[in-house]
């Protein structure tokens, strides 16, 4: 059975959270496409300049070191980074997810990845893999105004145990 679903309001009420606009982006790369997220930055930089960002421990001194803009660094993926910007999706305090990830390289914390985007796909926060997604996303006009249908948990939260 799935869960529910709701559109979120533009108060803080009990519906869930405001998402008008997409201000708090959660930025990942892996070490074989960080330069990739870096030029798309810099390529977008007047797009996303309002933004607030959260970011894994490497990607986020890269950032730090090769733009201008300002970051949160949580810790590096491997030792819990994409764990600790999972719990901020669940904690409502994530609108989207850039993921600059690399399919073809096995990374040792591949369950942690599977968890964050389960995680993200679960509380329904738009997720960009590549550049195109995220090309697509950050020139949409839902950027600027949306409303995303959240989970209802609510049945699952009071079940009987």
């Amino acid at each position: 059975m799935f869960p529910r679903r709701h559109t979120l309001s533009l108060n803080n009420d009990n519906n869930g959270l405001a998402m008008n606009p997409i201000e708090n982006v959660a930025l990942i790369a892996h070490d074989n496409r960080k330069i990739d997220l870096i030029n798309w930055l810099v390529l977008h930089q007047d797009a996303i300049s309002k933004c607030n960002f959260v970011t894994t421990g490497t990607t986020g001194k890269i950032i730090e070191t090769k733009t201008e803009l300002k970051v949160e660094r949580m810790h590096s993926g491997p030792l819990g980074g994409d764990q600790q910007i999972g719990a901020r999706i669940s904690e409502g305090k994530i609108d989207l997810l850039i993921f600059f990830w690399d399919p073809l390289e096995p990374m040792s914390h591949d369950p942690d990845i599977k968890a964050l985007l389960r995680i993200a796909t679960l509380w329904n926060i738009p997720v960009a893999c590549n550049q195109s997604t995220a090309d697509f996303i950050i020139r949409s006009p839902l950027m600027k105004d949306y409303q995303r249908e959240a989970p209802d948990f609510n049945a699952y939260q009071n079940r009987r145990v």
